[in-house]
């Protein structure tokens, strides 16, 4: 779907403030399900979190990251939409943990794919705050963004590096690059 557009990272990069800041333009935002999964698992005291079963965790995440692409296919069929983290998230994660995750479900997520840029958050170690979900230490958040860089290119996505900047300023690049990249689109037919 071209008009789903991915933002993705390490941790504590500044993802949310900026997709807040997406929102207040008008933009529908699809939030990740990593810390949704652990805020649900830890109130049912579930063990599908990533300190506890990191399978069953990884599985859950690859599986709510589908059906939320397919929701938002019939939600916002025609709108640009911003996705906390894409499905090539659990991807990096089960290659980081050595997990193996479901075929079946690794089938299903084969077949969708969002807009090919993707924008990365880098590292901004200014920024960085551990809290009760995000339990990485500044050394993990930096491998977490080389995966993810990794698996993204992997996956035939082309990478866009917001720079470290304001969220404003922040939120306008990711805005005239959208529309630069559209542009180009409606001038090649």
């Amino acid at each position: 779907m071209d008009n789903f557009f991915v933002l993705t990272g390490g941790p504590g990069v500044g993802k949310t403030s900026l997709l807040e800041a997406l929102e207040k333009e008008g933009f529908p935002i699809i939030p990740e399900e990593a810390r949704h999964i652990i805020k649900e698992q830890v109130k049912q005291h579930g063990d599908a979190l990533p300190w506890a079963n990191k399978q069953k965790y990884a599985n859950l995440m690859l599986e709510r990251s589908i059906h939320s692409f397919e929701e938002q296919k019939q939600l916002h069929p025609n709108l640009i939409c911003f996705f906390d983290r894409g499905i090539p998230d659990s991807f990096c994660y089960a290659n980081m943990e050595n997990l193996e995750l479901d075929p079946e479900l690794l089938a299903d997520a084969g077949r969708l794919r969002y807009n090919p840029l993707v924008f990365i958050l880098p590292p901004w170690e200014d920024i960085y705050e551990m809290d009760q979900e995000r339990k990485q230490t500044w050394e993990e958040a930096m491998m977490t963004y080389q995966a993810m860089q990794e698996t993204y290119l992997s996956q035939n996505y082309q990478l866009v590096e917001i720079p470290l900047d304001s969220v404003e300023n922040r939120r306008n690049f990711v805005l005239k690059t959208i529309a630069s990249v559209m542009q180009l689109k409606n001038n090649s037919y």
